[in-house]
């Protein structure tokens, strides 16, 4: 159990390094939104808000992940998303995340166009944009004494950007998403440079249905299939999901970073579901156990029926619609309609004026049929003959018409190629005089080439000779004004290297015992800083024995070394060094008043002098300063080194004050009995 413990406290600890920046709180934004395809789908893709989406929902969802350690990762989602126009899908998501004391808090706002390309394609641009803030939970922390790595944490307003596309066609959709595309502290206003969860998102799904009998009759089948491609890792994750028409469905996934996953979800009612997710980590995080991922939401129905959708109808276990009651219908045999037969009458004729009466009606109707038959035989034989004729005509007429059109299109095809030919004579000749009068154009531009090219060399060469004229005469009188100054610089040092009066002999020497005094000062700063770099190494090395001896690691005993002596070589050191400064100083303020005295007495000094002479001044006063400054820090970090250094001591006393656990139990029990009695 320690073992696990221990390697969750190094991932937590990786975890602050990699979402964060340095020391600063800084977070990146990541949401641990990766294993349903059914609610929240906008987080992963934010073209997801209507990529295949038919509904609106109001989800809650709440995911622990590592549940076997205390102040395990937490998050908590509430989100309305969906469709809600035939071109537009959109979603607002509040979140907190809690990473042991480190929280993050915040908003997700989601907006999805779709624009169709034909009856089957459609493309769809998405964006999400976060605001959040994220910083040190002061109320999860539990310490004896104040941390200052804890405090010095601040917190800090976060805006980031991630943009996505995707094309879709009948089953196949395609897309590309950034994650953190931008990344911008309002704190500091100022943009994060370094976030290593900055990466590019590319995905592949299949939408499609089964055609099978039974249970999965009509069942829709979901896969996805992405990779996250970041500046140092790489990774591929893949997602399956079967819904059944019946309300239920299942889904199962893979990710190379964060394991494998298994979740199952049904629809309590056509507008209540219920969605639960399982998270197991394998390899280098097998040992952090399982993750939950818990959803309620609610579902709205919607009566329009979009295109480019899952266009699902939804069931649940549930039924809340109202069922009518069927009308009892009577079962018994059918009644029988009471009709009132008659018997036929029989009766036989035998009289034979009926039957040639029927005889002739029979004959008399034979030959009108006959008549009818012969008068339609000689229709249809005349209307073959009008047909035939009109047919004869037209037939001629089409060849009159055909051999017409052919003499209209020889004779114009002949008109057409006169016409070009005129047009071509008429198109080399117009070519023929152009080109001789681009010729001619181009001789004479030559020609006014040649000659204004041969005045400008003319008007360079003499401007080239003047030019050279003046060159030799402004070096002339350069050199002669360089001659002079060297002359009069050369006058000016050797009077202040060999002042002629007391004052200047005295700066003079002055400066250059400051200019010795300069090394020495300088070489007893740099051992101060030494030593005091040992006394640093010294908290070090007590500091890490304490935090081992904890542990219960057992480490070798360093060498004796006299506290007493180191201190008063310190003290000497300081003294030393405060001599140095102190006597230094003075010198300076009496450089500082000898320049005063030359400056009121001495009218015959050079200006120049006396302005080497400031700079020189400035110059020591400057130094003088940044040694003192150098001091005084020096002084407050060996401050800072004995404070700690004193309470380490103490962390050693108090632990060598028992021999183990047992016995340190034992007398604080002892203790707390005497001032009880």
């Amino acid at each position: 159990m320690r073992t696990n413990l221990l390697v969750v406290i190094l991932y937590l600890c990786f975890l602050q390094f990699s979402y964060s920046q340095e020391s600063d709180g800084v977070v990146a934004f990541a949401l641990p939104i990766r294993n349903s395809l059914t609610f929240n789908r906008q987080l992963i893709n934010p073209t997801f808000s209507f990529v295949r989406e038919q509904h609106k929902f109001i989800s809650f969802s709440n995911k622990r992940e590592w549940v076997q350690f205390n102040d395990a990762p937490t998050s908590y989602f509430a989100s309305y998303s969906g469709r809600f126009t035939e071109n537009i899908g959109a979603g607002v998501t509040a979140f907190q995340q809690d990473y042991g004391v480190l929280t993050t808090f915040g908003g997700v706002l989601n907006f999805a166009y779709n624009v169709r390309l034909n009856r089957d394609s459609n493309l769809t641009f998405g964006l999400n944009t976060a605001a959040y803030s994220s910083g040190v939970n002061q109320s999860k922390v539990v310490t004896n004494f104040d941390d200052p790595s804890l405090q010095n944490v601040p917190s800090n307003l976060m805006l980031t950007v991630n943009p996505g596309i995707n094309y879709g066609n009948t089953f196949i959709d395609l897309g590309v998403s950034v994650n953190n595309l931008v990344l911008y502290n309002v704190e500091t206003s100022s943009q994060v440079k370094e976030d290593n969860l900055q990466g590019i998102q590319v995905h592949a799904m299949y939408t499609g249905y089964m055609a099978s009998r039974g249970f999965f009759d009509e069942a829709k089948f979901s896969g996805l299939i992405r990779s996250e491609f970041r500046e140092d890792t790489t990774i591929l994750a893949g997602l399956a999901m079967v819904t059944i028409p019946s309300g239920i469905w299942a889904q199962v996934g893979y990710n190379s970073l964060y394991g494998a996953s298994g979740g199952i979800g049904l629809n309590i009612t056509k507008t209540i579901a219920l969605e639960y997710n399982y998270e197991r980590a394998i390899g280098e995080l097998s040992n952090f156990g399982p993750s939950h991922e818990l959803t309620l939401a609610y579902r709205f129905e919607n009566k329009e029926r979009y295109y480019y959708s899952g266009d699902d109808e939804v069931a649940g276990l549930i039924s809340t619609t109202k069922k009518r009651r069927p009308k009892s219908r009577n079962r018994s045999t059918s009644r029988v309609a009471n009709t009132n037969t008659k018997p036929a009458e029989v009766t036989t004729v035998t009289d034979v004026d009926t039957q040639k009466i029927e005889a002739d009606k029979a004959a008399k109707l034979k030959q009108q049929n006959e008549q009818e038959e012969a008068a339609k035989l000689a229709q249809l034989q005349k209307e073959q003959e009008a047909k035939e004729q009109a047919e004869t005509q037209a037939k001629l007429k089409a060849e009159q018409e055909a051999k017409a059109k052919e003499i209209a299109a020889k004779r114009a095809e002949l008109e057409a190629q006169q016409k070009a030919k005129a047009a071509a004579e008429r198109q080399a000749r117009l070519q023929q005089e152009q080109e001789a009068k681009a010729l001619a154009e181009a001789e004479q531009r030559a020609k006014a080439v040649a000659a204004e090219k041969a005045e400008q060399e003319r008007i360079a060469q003499a401007a080239e000779k003047e030019a050279l004229l003046k060159a030799q005469q402004k070096a002339t009188a350069d050199s002669l004004a360089q001659i002079a100054k060297a002359e009069q610089l050369k006058a000016e040092q050797d009077l202040m290297a060999n002042p002629k009066n007391e004052l200047g002999k005295t700066m003079n020497s002055l400066v250059k015992t400051v200019e010795e005094s300069n090394e020495v000062q300088a070489d007893l700063l740099a051992q101060f800083n030494e030593v005091i770099n040992v006394k640093d190494q010294d908290l070090k090395d007590l500091k890490e024995e304490n935090d081992l001896s904890e542990k219960g690691i057992t480490v070798a005993p360093r060498p004796f070394k006299s506290i007493t002596a180191e201190n008063n070589a310190l003290n000497a050191l300081k003294t030393d060094l405060d001599n140095i400064i102190a006597s230094r100083s003075d010198d300076i303020k009496s450089l500082e008043e000898l320049y005063e005295d030359m400056t009121e007495s001495d009218t015959l000094t050079n200006g120049l002098v006396l302005l080497q002479y400031k700079n020189t001044i400035k110059r020591l006063t400057s130094e003088q300063a940044s040694a003192i400054e150098t001091r005084t820090q020096l002084e407050s970090r060996l401050e800072s080194i004995n404070v700690a250094t004193e309470f380490e001591r103490r962390r050693r006393i108090k632990r060598a004050a028992y021999k183990n656990e047992d016995d340190r139990y034992a007398q604080d029990r002892a203790a707390l009995n005497y001032i009880l009695n």
